[in-house]
């Protein structure tokens, strides 16, 4: 059923799907007669796909990356001197309660994504967060920031995993990666266009009466409430009810995926078992470790950046522009690494090397304390290696996770564990260690280096299961069935490296 790059499918598939085989384009019936229009060639049904998933779910986690860090550039334009929380880590507080729903609940939000149709529960979270967004720029005591960044988490909890979730049911493991790195991009946008938003809305400090960094939570907030009731009707559904296809299309992206991943399963529902058993591969635990020590530098890098750099002597404005530049660079380096590592097929040496790139920005920031130049330029080594070695990781974990159900738990796991490093993040980069933050660029590089290590440990462990099964008989004796309900742990599946 799964097969490796290249062979034809198997006989039988062919005459249940009527699908041609993978040299040609197309679908056909039993006569050899083209049941798509000759126009809908493959690559054009790809790109077809690319213009109805990708654009619309960048478009909502740019707004949701807005909506999460955007406190860190509030507080440039005065948030904890007007709530009177600069004492301690106080703020520090505010922002990891965040991550406490955020974490928890993961899984069930995928779980419910399935059950549901894809665009009614993120564009309904994406109302609730934008809503939580605006309400917090009405705060007026540290309660009642915490109680916003809490339930912003509860409604943000849906839209990392479920997004890449979704893209991984549309299209093949060597198409994935310049997909999951543009969408994932979307954080860097975001990064960047906050910094330029900000200076704008922080010129409307004073306005009726509401400091700067109120008008940036409000405006931004409105902003995502009103495009999520236009993506309720815009936000992409799984392929299997995808009305913007025809029967044939949908045909035909079925069969594609099930020759690279197998039957997805989208018919079953998830059980508790199901997410036990999935737990029970020691490859899924390492793919969590592998996104877990990526985001203590992210988080560290997005919720402090704005400080660090207004340490360096620039003004609140000056600060956000400066903000910007890093963000640009690192997607400009995600989308080159992405366009290879999908050229090549290959997946491990394409996170290594930005990881390593992400070290070299910090022992930089640690060696150097009064060049503020030098200083500025790590910065920049930071986020292009952190946000581009982020989604080859999240990318290659999920697409070699066969199945809805496996995908589904996988994907979220990965993230859920992984977000747990933005408590720690929040804690690394504290007041009275700047501005040369010693420990929180060390505990950075600790963490990049975990990231390092479990990938390695990760290829490994693909490596000698795909070799192990070279060297085994194909299981003759099973079902279809059986086949599906193991995903990528069946005897024919065979891990991207």
């Amino acid at each position: 059923m799964f097969q490796k790059e290249n062979k034809p499918l198997d006989p039988e598939f062919h005459d249940s799907y009527n699908v041609a085989p993978p040299q040609y384009d197309g679908i056909y019936d039993e006569a050899g007669q083209a049941l798509c229009p000759p126009h809908t060639t493959e690559r054009k049904l790809v790109t077809r796909i690319d213009l109805h998933v990708i654009p619309f779910l960048c478009i909502m986690y740019l707004l949701a990356f807005l909506d999460r860090v955007n406190i860190a550039n509030a507080n440039v334009f005065g948030l904890s001197e007007e709530l009177n929380i600069t004492d301690g880590t106080k703020f520090n507080t505010a922002l990891v309660i965040f991550f406490v729903p955020y974490i928890l609940f993961e899984i069930p939000s995928n779980v419910l994504l399935k059950k549901l149709k894809p665009r009614v529960w993120l564009s309904v979270c994406m109302f609730g967060f934008g809503l939580v967004t605006a309400l917090q720029g009405l705060v007026q005591n540290y309660s009642g920031l915490l109680a916003t960044r809490f339930f912003l988490g509860v409604f943000e909890t849906g839209m990392f995993p479920g997004a890449f979730y979704l893209i991984g049911m549309w299209y093949r493991r060597h198409e994935a990666q310049r997909r999951y790195t543009f969408f994932f991009s979307s954080t860097t946008l975001a990064g960047a266009f906050g910094g330029l938003l900000a200076s704008a809305i922080g010129k409307m400090d004073g306005m009726r009466g509401y400091r700067g960094w109120r008008w940036i939570f409000i405006l931004e907030g409105i902003l995502t409430c009103v495009v999520s009731f236009f993506f309720f009707f815009m936000l992409p559904n799984f392929p299997e009810e995808a009305k913007w296809l025809t029967e044939e299309e949908r045909t035909f992206v079925r069969a594609r995926l099930y020759q690279d991943q197998g039957n997805s399963g989208r018919e079953r529902p998830i059980t508790i078992r199901d997410i036990g058993r999935v737990f029970k591969d020691p490859k899924v635990i390492v793919g969590g470790f592998m996104y877990f020590g990526l985001i203590v530098p992210a988080y560290g890098y997005a919720y402090f950046s704005p400080g660090i750099i207004q340490g360096y002597g620039y003004s609140p404005i000056q600060t956000q522009l400066h903000s910007v530049p890093p963000w640009a660079a690192a997607f400009g380096f995600a989308m080159t690494i992405a366009y290879f590592s999908d050229r090549l097929k290959h997946r491990f040496l394409f996170a290594i090397f930005p990881i390593c790139v992400c070290i070299s920005g910090f022992a930089i920031l640690l060696a150097v304390h009064n060049h503020k130049d030098v200083q500025y330029g790590a910065l920049f080594l930071v986020a292009m290696g952190a946000y581009t070695a982020m989604p080859v990781i999240i990318c290659w974990f999920n697409m070699n996770l066969g199945g809805h159900h496996r995908r589904a738990v996988g994907s979220a796991w990965q993230v859920g564990f992984g977000n747990i490093g933005g408590i720690i993040a929040v804690y690394t980069f504290l007041k009275k260690d700047a501005p040369r933050y010693i420990p929180g660029y060390s505990i950075c590089i600790a963490f990049v280096c975990l990231s390092a290590l479990s990938c390695l440990t990760y290829f490994i462990m693909c490596g000698l299961a795909n070799k192990k099964r070279d060297k085994s008989a194909h299981d003759v004796g099973v079902t279809e069935y059986e086949e599906t309900e193991l995903g990528d742990l069946a005897q024919s599946y065979r891990y991207l490296l």
